[in-house]
């Protein structure tokens, strides 16, 4: 299996958190999950976040994208 890669993340003032897979967003957090992902972030490696954003944002292992098919 190889290690997931293309996902991306921007927080807002407003508590948001965009979260992108190969630039295209798959996903927003709020409020307290939104912060416990910021928290999250900011004490993990680059393969770390990777794994975090990919486990968020749905089921990489399968081949599976968000928002589109295989």
């Amino acid at each position: 299996m190889s290690e997931p890669t293309g996902f991306g993340w921007r927080a807002t003032k407003d508590g948001k958190v965009f979260l992108t897979h190969e630039g295209r967003t798959v996903m927003t957090l709020a409020g307290a999950e939104a912060h416990r992902f910021v928290s999250r972030m900011r004490a993990a490696d680059e393969l770390a976040a990777q794994h975090l954003m990919a486990r968020l944002t749905g089921n990489f292992k399968r081949g599976t994208k968000p928002g589109g098919r295989g």
